[in-house]
């Protein structure tokens, strides 16, 4: 699960480096494959790591249920403050903390569902939310300029908040169906064969048949010439209706059709798109938990740089705000790369998690701590500490460290 952490993290750090396009302008293979995957690959890993922070396969309930929500919503607010403090960079990237922060939030009522129930209702997120952006869309504010920030909270509330939830690059409630498919899959037994078989299977299968439902949509079912008629028809309609559904709207979808929510454009946030990348997510983790025991040695730099991508991903965006090598975007992404896998392999075996995630962590204990003891003395009982569930062995790296790693979620964020 790490190593999947690690793979979203590269995927990320390569969309914001290296070109889009060619000298034909037509997308270079790293957009084609990276370009929105890598951020829903994060998505769908936070709701795991919810998952596992709130019994995995055996759902925490009582006083133990309720510290653990009030620990992530601690882990919540530090990502969101994070967040938005790195929305001041001067950056050709989208910061999706703290659009990640509010999707926690979100999240602190889905936590005693079923696996069966967490997986209808991130279908159903991903089905009904964008329909509701797509028509809320004219009747709430514009998004403000640039990325959320702390200031804009107090300056500009009223459009801040809607570009948190519906209008902004990624939206939390459609977004939800990421939260909500991780959770489903942290309910699983992930130690069963069974179950990784299963899940690379659906998970490939739900990629296929989003991808086929969409070429239908805008092929024979005529979305993409209504579309090209809509913008103006004959070449020019063409060419609008082509730069957005390969570069994604800029920065929202138009909302003077509905036949825009039947593409696969990256970061457009529309239903066959989630479900598609949920798809595509789902069967990632699934096929690393299959053979990850017998690379285990090759994945571990992966792996490591997959335990603290909250200190790697605000680390990267940092270094981006410099503009070093900006000119050479092969040799940026070795060194982003290369500090990123340096530190993680140096810091790991003698700290364990990542500066941010100690940080996080112990915000976690302690309020999750404080909750249980103030429960306790009010009942007079003894209750169990407040440590997470333990990881299944053939889940987990050797090492204790390990398990604090995937008691942190993990931020992702893509380029514009």
């Amino acid at each position: 699960m790490d190593a999947a952490r690690g793979v979203a993290l590269l995927a990320m750090i390569a969309i914001h480096i290296l070109p889009a396009w060619n000298d034909e302008f037509a997308p270079t293979l790293v957009w084609s494959a990276f370009a929105g995957r890598g951020v829903a690959l994060f998505a769908l890993l936070a709701g795991l790591s919810l998952a596992l922070s709130s019994g995995g396969a055996r759902r925490l309930d009582g006083d133990r249920l309720s510290a653990a929500r009030a620990g992530i919503a601690v882990r919540a607010a530090i990502i969101l403050g994070i967040g938005l403090l790195l929305g001041y960079l001067d950056i050709m990237a989208q910061v999706i903390l703290a659009y990640y922060g509010v999707m926690f939030l979100l999240a602190l009522p889905l936590l005693r569902l079923s696996a069966r129930s967490l997986t209808v209702l991130a279908a159903a997120v991903a089905l009904v939310f964008p329909f509701i952006m797509q028509g809320l869309r004219d009747y709430l504010p514009e998004p403000p300029p640039g990325q959320p920030t702390l200031t804009g909270l107090f300056t500009d509330f009223g459009a801040q908040v809607p570009q948190l939830l519906l209008t902004g690059t990624y939206p939390a409630l459609p977004w939800m169906a990421y939260i909500c498919a991780g959770l489903a899959i942290g309910r699983l037994d992930l130690r069963s064969r069974k179950v990784q078989s299963g899940l690379l299977a659906s998970g490939c299968g739900l990629a296929l048949l989003t991808t086929l439902v969409s070429a239908f949509l805008l092929g024979p079912a005529g979305g993409r010439s209504a579309l090209e008629e809509l913008n103006g028809g004959g070449s020019t309609g063409a060419e609008a209706v082509y730069d957005i559904l390969v570069w994604g709207p800029d920065p929202t979808l138009p909302t003077d059709s509905w036949w825009w929510l039947a593409g696969l454009a990256p970061y457009s946030s529309t239903p066959v798109v989630i479900l598609n990348t949920i798809g595509l997510s789902a069967a990632l983790l699934a096929l690393l938990l299959l053979v990850g025991p017998r690379i285990e040695r090759f994945l571990a730099p992966l792996a490591a740089m997959g335990t603290m991508t909250l200190t790697l991903y605000s680390a990267h965006l940092l270094l981006l705000a410099t503009g070093l090598l900006t000119g050479l975007p092969w040799l940026a992404l070795l060194l982003h790369i290369g500090l990123a896998a340096a530190f993680a392999l140096l810091w790991r075996p003698r700290m364990g998690q990542g500066p941010l995630e100690r940080l996080v962590s112990a915000a976690v204990s302690r309020v999750r701590a404080a909750v249980l003891s103030r429960k306790q003395h009010r009942s007079g009982d003894t209750l169990p500490s407040p440590q997470e569930e333990p990881v299944p062995p053939r889940l987990r790296n050797r090492g204790s460290r390990h398990r604090a790693g995937l008691q942190d979620t993990d931020p992702p964020g893509q380029h514009r």
